[in-house]
């Protein structure tokens, strides 16, 4: 029983769908456009900071950041944007996604390893594997770690 793990999974994309430990995850809030500071000379993906509970929190566009299209800018999609806030090590960053969907019980021991030929070059960094779901569709396993201490946020926090 020691295998089985809790999961938050989210849309990515259109058809796609994503999965990261909730061991990772410190809180899911809404956050509204207005309230994010951008930040000059970042990568698009990189929305700006964010006040978090008195701290600078990166709020980064998961899916621009994974090689996906970027989400919609639009004032009506941003207005009403989740956010996930993922720790490591005492560190934080806040991945904006699309859409929530459910916590999901998920067997480590059923997960599979990442091949370089299914996987874009963009993602497979971020990848730690993928399971199938009953519909046999695959389930990214993102690694929080390598989100949170991905080379580009790091250097400016």
């Amino acid at each position: 029983m020691e295998s089985q793990q809790k999961f938050l999974s989210f849309n990515l994309g259109i058809r796609d769908t994503a999965v990261i430990a909730l061991q990772h995850i410190t809180e899911v809030m809404q956050v509204s456009l207005v309230e994010i500071c951008g930040v000059p000379q970042m990568p698009s993906c990189v929305l700006g900071v964010y006040n978090w509970r008195g701290e600078m929190l990166w709020l980064v566009d998961l899916e621009e950041m994974l090689g996906y299209p970027p989400l919609p800018q639009t004032a009506n999609f941003l207005a009403k944007t989740m956010a996930i806030v993922l720790e490591d090590d005492g560190k934080y960053l806040g991945i904006i996604v699309r859409q929530m969907m459910d916590i999901e019980f998920l067997d480590n021991n059923q997960m599979k390893a990442p091949s370089a030929e299914l996987f874009s070059s963009s993602i497979s960094p971020f990848l730690q594997g993928y399971f199938l779901n009953e519909d046999e569709r695959m389930m990214f396993n993102l690694d929080a770690s390598a989100i949170i201490h991905y080379p580009t946020w790091t250097t400016h926090n």
